[in-house]
């Protein structure tokens, strides 16, 4: 079982610290967006960061610098796919959606977990540039739903979890897919072009054997870069190029073994030289132990080499920065009619219809043998899951600002109420998936 989850383990065994940050950046957001220091606030989203060399801008938007807030959305957050990208393709080589049987479950919860939401604001929210925001309640924040479930303990079993990351990840492939097909401009052909030709570049060189990171980290940039030119959104490159990452490694685990082997068995220990706490080792010892730290690196594919190096980047800068650039809800200013509208259709896609979604489509494929479930996933722990399902936010408000930023005139007006109803209905989906699930799961040794 260790072995079928060992692509999952940076999700199941996240460190709260990043989602305490991921908490603490946003809290210090709203706090900011309702104190006197609000025009502060906005002035500092708005800075321009005018990276060039001569005429050329390196981060552009539409021929101009890119505001802080656009550099986040535009450039960090590729980045962010880009791991997300590199951690989805893990799955579908070796992980838990790897196989047709395993993916299954994952899967049909996911697409509940899609459809229902989007229905339910739509049944809210129909017409109107409002109707713009349908697919805000599709995501499931994977930090935020698992750190909830981690906050059970010992009491939740590990197929659970393994459920819950399974769901997040797919909801990531149908989130990127509904970006890239509903959130792009008007294509240019020229950088499309040539941004495929880098893409075929970096598959046949990791196909050669190109393991630097540096070859991909360049590669990434000049996509993102003429993925900014052509119209389509540049997360997307980031997703792209994870795909042409090598999943294999130079020197395969039972081969590192064998040479580790006979590298220790060469490495004449009588040869160094101590003087108190100090040792000089000779020539040969150095060149055996520099062979064996490049036999070591070499024995970890490029594609969880990258994941590992950005996962800190990501956990630690990148989602705080993000939540602290778009979680500024401002509450001033609301009346009944608006929290009728958009706030209300958010709040009810995520609490509620992720919960049917997730639950009624998961449940209907097992009562119909479609899937099996693990018999430690019990229905009335499917159902406290699937409420820790609706804990939207980040990826909700990146979809929320693509929704409704550019809408002319009232584009800030809808951003806001679309960021109240992702709050109270990601904060409201953890409070009772985890009391819920508190009360229904039994204590473990």
């Amino acid at each position: 079982m260790i072995t079928k989850i060992r692509s999952l383990s940076r999700f199941v065994t996240q460190k709260p610290n990043a989602s305490l940050l991921l908490f603490l950046t946003t809290i210090a957001a709203v706090v900011l967006a309702n104190s006197p220091l609000v025009d502060a606030y906005n002035s500092c989203l708005e800075y321009p960061l005018d990276f060039r060399f001569d005429n050329f801008i390196f981060f552009p938007h539409h021929g101009q610098p890119m505001s802080l807030t656009t550099f986040v959305n535009d450039a960090f957050m590729a980045i962010f796919f880009f791991v997300v990208g590199m951690e989805i393709k893990q799955e579908l080589l070796v992980g838990e959606l790897s196989s047709a049987r395993k993916a299954l479950l994952p899967v049909i919860a996911a697409c509940g977990g899609m459809i229902v939401p989007v229905l339910v604001y739509l049944s809210v929210c129909h017409s109107g540039p409002a109707a713009h925001g349908a697919a805000i309640p599709m995501a499931t924040d994977i930090a935020f739903a698992l750190a909830a479930l981690g906050a059970l303990g010992s009491r939740v079993p590990l197929s659970l979890r393994v459920f819950l990351t399974a769901l997040a990840v797919v909801d990531d492939i149908g989130g990127i897919i509904v970006i890239a097909i509903f959130y792009s401009g008007h294509v240019a052909a020229t950088p499309l072009f040539i941004a495929l030709g880098v893409l075929v570049l970096l598959t046949v060189g990791g196909r050669l054997g190109i393991q630097h990171a540096l070859f991909f980290y360049t590669g990434f940039f000049v996509v993102w870069y003429l993925f900014t030119q052509a119209g389509i959104h540049p997360t997307i490159a980031g997703v792209l190029v994870a795909f042409t990452v090598p999943a294999r490694p130079k020197v395969k685990l039972d081969s590192f073994a064998d040479n580790m082997r006979d590298h220790l068995a060469s490495l004449d220990f009588t040869q160094a030289r101590h003087a108190g706490k100090s040792t000089v080792l000779s020539p040969g010892q150095v060149l055996v132990l520099t062979n064996i730290h490049r036999l070591a690196a070499h024995t970890v594919s490029p594609l969880q080499s990258l994941v590992e190096r950005l996962n800190p980047v990501v956990n630690y800068l990148i989602l705080p920065l993000f939540a602290f650039v778009n979680a500024g809800v401002h509450f001033g200013g609301f009346d009944l009619s608006a929290l009728a509208g958009i706030p209300l259709a958010i709040f009810l896609g995520l609490f509620v219809g992720k919960t049917i979604g997730i639950f009624t489509f998961s449940y209907l494929a097992a009562k119909a043998r479609i899937v099996s479930i693990s018999p430690e996933i019990t229905k009335r722990a499917l159902f406290g899951v699937s409420i820790l399902g609706g804990i939207g936010f980040t990826v909700s408000l990146f979809i929320a600002n693509l929704s409704f930023a550019a809408v002319p005139d009232i584009g800030d007006e809808l951003l806001n109420e679309a960021k109240l109803g992702i709050f109270v209905g990601s904060l409201v989906s953890g409070i009772v998936g985890y009391f819920f699930l508190k009360h229904q799961l039994p204590e473990r040794d």
